[in-house]
């Protein structure tokens, strides 16, 4: 039958396998207006990955694998956090990035990411850990990249060549929704990725399909650009992936 990829939202989604298995990347769900479902309405999930700690990234983390008993790779402070609340130690792994993994029978790369990941643990205690991002090979033919909330670098040329993902995200935007919470001086003028940036990793990792994606809404103005700048490179003749603007609850289904 093939996989499907679910866009949740933000860095949110779901893998659902050939085979039935439920993969959940990021699972930003309760508190993100545009998530097609919430936390509660997960009954199975067999596997969750984290990238960091981040609110609109860990998301629900906790409560799905309370629910469902999922295993879950992260960092060792999203391990921290998830222990500290009650997870226990046995379903979480933490990883990072170069230590290949098999776990509920899927092949999981934590490759490089360049982010940033803190949290606060109930006890108060600020603790820190390394990003994570993933290439998750849900499929033999369906080697899916999960870029974690990561800034642009060089070595995703490497990323591309050891591991040849083939579908992945990048993140070009920022969810206007969710801004406002953000209590800081002055503003975000790009993502972690500019729109060009993103294209710029779509290339370098070699990806047949490019989704972009940190946002609620796919009408935004830096989704608009990702998509000119993809059209632009074409014209001037060079190599890009094919993008795919998804909205919330949209599904790309494998293969194409």
């Amino acid at each position: 039958m093939g996989a499907r990829i679910r866009f949740l939202g933000v860095a949110g989604y779901e893998i659902v396998t050939g085979d039935g298995k439920r993969i959940f990347i990021d699972p930003f769900l309760d508190e993100n207006p545009g998530a097609p479902f919430k936390s509660h309405q997960i009954d199975q999930a067999d596997l969750i990955l984290v990238s960091h700690a981040a609110f609109d990234h860990m998301g629900d983390t906790e409560t799905i694998a309370r629910r469902t008993g999922a295993p879950v790779v992260c960092g060792a402070d999203v391990k921290a956090y998830l222990i500290a609340k009650g997870i226990p130690e046995t379903q979480v792994r933490a990883t990072i990035w170069g230590i290949a993994l098999e776990v509920a029978g899927i092949r999981i790369q934590p490759v490089e990411c360049h982010h940033w990941s803190q949290i606060k643990l109930p006890n108060g205690q600020l603790v820190s850990g390394v990003p994570l991002g993933f290439v998750v090979y849900a499929e033999p033919d369906l080697r899916f990249y999960h870029y974690g909330d990561s800034a642009l670098f060089s070595d995703l040329k490497l990323i591309g060549e050891l591991y040849r993902p083939n579908v992945g995200c990048v993140g070009v935007a920022n969810p206007q929704e969710l801004l406002p919470g953000i209590k800081a001086p002055g503003k975000m003028l790009t993502a972690e990725m500019s729109p060009r940036e993103g294209v710029l990793a779509g290339q370098w990792l070699g990806l047949q399909v490019v989704l972009p994606c940190h946002y609620i809404n796919p009408d935004d103005d830096d989704v608009r650009a990702f998509t000119h700048e993809i059209d632009q490179a074409k014209t001037r003749g060079e190599k890009v992936p094919r993008s795919l603007v998804m909205k919330p609850g949209d599904v790309l289904h494998w293969p194409l």
